[in-house]
């Protein structure tokens, strides 16, 4: 089984601008998650970026990167750029590992390459792993997936799918209810290069308009979607800048 990783890294952020180059143990947080990427089965690991700062502090510490175009509407865009670029087949795996996540286990990267050779039947794979609290359970923030008994994916909801309504009836609950095990979808995911190929041909699709979730235009056009619990819980990744300083407090402590 062999596949490959790209590592979307912008530095146009909303909340946090340069984030891919943030100082995170000295080292920019980008250079700790191509390091990672680096310690999985990958035989190959390229950054995909549409800015040159991050092309020349990528390759000052040895990263072979992919220089793509600003004007991406999503990051699966910027992917299927990277595997045209890279004259990738449309049968090969390629992993996206997310440029703001510096301390993701390269066994979940394994985990998602892994699955997604085994299930001919699925385009994408990805990962989900328990909601555990009533607040997660109703965050919307919080994605919550559906399986099918073969874990193909039936649908992500920003919503506490599926509903229980037995249990909401009597007023929003103090503890988790018991009659399901909620799962928390982890936004780790392994492509067929074909998938990427035909997903920047579709147009956006009505419930990723409204749930604003990407991966809901595949379902939608009929590619499978398998799931897996995650073999380890990946920690939380970087949006601001306060998400950076807990992230080097924790090391400082490790």
């Amino acid at each position: 089984m062999s596949f490959s990783v790209v590592i979307p890294a912008r530095y146009a952020s909303s909340r946090f601008p340069g984030k891919p180059l943030a100082l995170l143990a000295g080292k920019p947080m980008v250079q700790h998650v191509y390091e990672r990427a680096c310690q999985s089965e990958a035989r190959r690991v390229i950054i995909a970026t549409d800015d040159a700062r991050i092309v020349e502090v990528a390759e000052a510490f040895g990263a072979e990167v992919c220089l793509t175009s600003p004007e991406h509407p999503s990051g699966t865009d910027r992917l299927q750029e990277v595997v045209q670029k890279l004259g990738l087949q449309a049968d090969e795996i390629v992993v996206n590992v997310q440029g703001d996540e510096p301390l993701i286990p390269p066994a979940i990267i394994n985990q998602v390459a892994r699955n997604l050779a085994a299930m001919p039947q699925a385009s994408i794979a990805t990962l989900s792993e328990p909601v555990e609290t009533v607040e997660a359970l109703m965050n919307p923030n919080v994605v919550k997936v559906v399986t099918d008994s073969q874990g193909m994916a039936l649908y992500f909801s920003r919503a506490p799918i599926p509903w229980p309504r037995d249990v909401m009836q009597q007023g929003m609950p103090t503890q988790m209810p018991t009659e399901y095990h909620w799962q928390r979808h982890i936004g780790l995911y392994a492509y067929r290069v074909q998938l990427l190929n035909d997903f920047v041909t579709w147009a956006p699709a009505p419930i990723e308009l409204t749930e604003h979730l990407e991966q809901l235009r595949a379902l939608y056009h009929g590619a499978g979607i398998h799931v897996a619990a995650a073999l380890e819980a990946p920690p939380a990744g970087v949006d601001t800048p306060a998400d950076l300083a807990r992230l080097q407090q924790l090391l400082e402590c490790a």
